[in-house]
């Protein structure tokens, strides 16, 4: 005869050891409020205006994205994945005042990704904008590359031959900067105003009082055509711990030996060459890849992430620089389909490979299933390079795709019946986990932390058997197609109803058990995933050398 599975009724009070997880907002690259500034752009010496675009994308659905500037103030709706194309008014590109109020303000009713455009004939410059609650207040200025015809022949009268800049974009509130130098400037601004300074004197750092944005560069340097192109970079806020760095070789392909590495440090900066055989770099501050036309701040190991997006340029050759642990380079997708087998490039002296793509489509999601990496986003537009850091839309892999908002995983503190701790669940809007996947039951593996372990003994999970049939099945309803039961396990009907997971090993293995029998719950919510369209992107393989001479 079935045994019966009614338990008696215990008060209990549970209480939540929530399972450490990662903030897509704090991890990413979105944001809900933004503030720009468009940096002059006299590219060949011509007299029209640049072609400045701005490319919002919304990450969830029924995004209200609203546009403010001296001479605009309008609004636009976006569906979870749209991309938005903004045009701003040429009035809004910089002139050569040290103090202006040309800003752009952006702000949205949940989190956005901007990429920013600036281009004027053949010269052509991307940037990613940081949101404002992602800035800083220190910022260490990097050393100059030098340029013939540019930073040899200094001269404030000729644009191609007049200093570096500092552009400083100020935010929400009043604020006092301090450029610190040989000797130190002190500039008062108002809210959205920007000053623009020159790099020169030995300056080292950017401080100031409210977070702002720091850009670098140059607005005509010269190309080796003998023609000049815009040249800037977004500075990364300050960080004083030491940081590795892994570099592409294929960043330094066709730059004949004018390929240099800007390293910035408190209290003193360096430019060495590039070197494709020593690609790494240790620092405690910045460091930013010059080629010509090309300023790329370059992205440390702590700050790789699991899912990228790019909103390619029109009318350019797109491309994704891949790096990873060459240990994890299964479980790289791109859009639905999986890269299987690059031609994978390995880093000299280190454990990273790179590969690279040819990206079709307007938007290009890559991710990772199990594992972090970093992406850069190239071009190449008649022989022009240009890219930036890839947008991170999450830093936490998993193997369902892009993750927005990441899985919950809820263990209650206080053992209970099986019955029990389905209702706790329940009272938290939450449900007793159902693991109809081996990629799932793997990720849980990770996710549960190694700390804990040592105070947790057995689990239930949201699996059972049914009263009627005796045929197991799970509380969401998904076909039991996967299990990980122990050895011997399950037993019969008799031996029972319910299913706990052991955590007393590195495999979590199943046992059926009585449904009385006291455990902790293991509550769960699925993760919220960044919609990607099946054949919304196509990629091709490329050899190394291939992008920088890519027609």
């Amino acid at each position: 005869m079935q045994r019966s599975i009614m338990c008696p009724v215990l008060v209990l009070l549970l209480l939540l050891v929530p399972v450490d997880s990662e903030t897509t907002s704090a991890d990413s690259s979105a944001g809900v409020k933004f503030v720009i500034a468009f940096p002059e752009n006299i590219a060949y010496f011509h007299p029209e205006s640049a072609e400045n675009m701005v490319k919002i994308m919304a990450l969830h659905g029924n995004t209200e994205v609203s546009f403010k500037s001296p001479e605009d103030n309008s609004s636009v709706t976006l569906k979870a994945g749209e991309i938005h194309e903004y045009h701003p008014e040429a009035a809004l590109e910089l002139s050569r005042s040290a103090i202006s109020n040309q800003t752009l303000q952006i702000t949205s009713s949940r989190p956005i990704i901007i990429r920013v455009i600036h281009q004027k004939k053949k010269s052509i410059q991307t940037a990613l904008v940081t949101p404002t609650d992602k800035l800083g207040t220190k910022y260490l200025v990097p050393p100059v590359p030098s340029i013939s015809g540019t930073t040899d022949t200094a001269n404030l009268e000729v644009t191609e031959h007049s200093p570096f800049q500092l552009i400083i974009v100020n935010m929400d509130k009043e604020n006092a900067i301090t450029v610190q130098g040989v000797e130190d400037m002190v500039i008062s601004l108002q809210p959205y105003q920007v000053a623009q300074v020159w790099v020169q004197d030995k300056l080292r750092a950017v401080t100031a009082d409210q977070p702002v944005t720091v850009l670098f560069g140059h607005t005509c340097a010269i190309n080796d055509d003998c023609t000049c192109g815009q040249l800037f970079t977004v500075l990364p806020p300050t960080n004083d711990e030491e940081q590795t760095f892994y570099i592409p070789p294929v960043l330094d392909e066709n730059a004949e030996h004018k390929a240099f590495l800007l390293l910035s440090e408190e209290g003193s900066t360096r430019v060495i060459s590039f070197e494709p055989n020593s690609p790494v770099v240790k620092t405690a501050g910045s460091v930013i890849l010059y080629r010509p036309g090309l300023l790329l701040t370059l992205t440390p190991e702590t700050e790789f992430a699991a899912c990228f997006v790019a909103k390619t340029v029109p009318d350019a050759a797109n491309f994704a620089v891949i790096l990873v642990h060459k240990g994890q380079t299964d479980g790289i997708h791109v859009g639905t389909e999986t890269l299987d087998n690059p031609e994978w490039q390995e880093l000299k002296g280190t454990d990273y490979v790179t590969t690279t793509l040819f990206l079709v489509g307007p938007k290009v999601v890559i991710w990772h299933a199990t594992a972090r990496m970093t992406v850069y986003f190239m071009g190449n537009m008649n022989g022009v390079l240009f890219g930036n850091p890839g947008s991170v839309i999450s830093k936490t892999p998993d193997f369902r795709g892009c993750v927005l908002t990441p899985e919950t995983i809820e263990i209650g503190a206080v053992e209970g019946s099986w019955q029990e701790s389905l209702m706790y669940c329940k009272n938290q809007n939450l449900d007793l986990v159902s693991i109809p996947w081996p990629d799932l039951q793997r990720q849980l593996s990770r996710n549960i932390p190694l700390a804990g372990r040592g105070s947790l003994k057995k689990l239930w999970i949201g699996m059972r058997r049914s009263s009627q049939t005796t045929v197991w099945y799970w509380l969401n309803a998904h076909l039991v197609n996967y299990t990980n039961w122990g050895q011997g396990e399950p037993g019969s009907e008799q031996e029972g109803q319910c299913v706990m997971m052991g955590v007393d090993g590195n495999d979590f293995e199943w046992r059926d058990a009585d449904c009385c029998e006291d455990a902790q719950p293991i509550c769960y919510r699925e993760p919220e995933l960044f919609p990607i369209e099946p054949g919304s992107a196509q990629f091709y393989e490329l050899e190394p050398n291939e992008w920088v001479g890519y027609n």
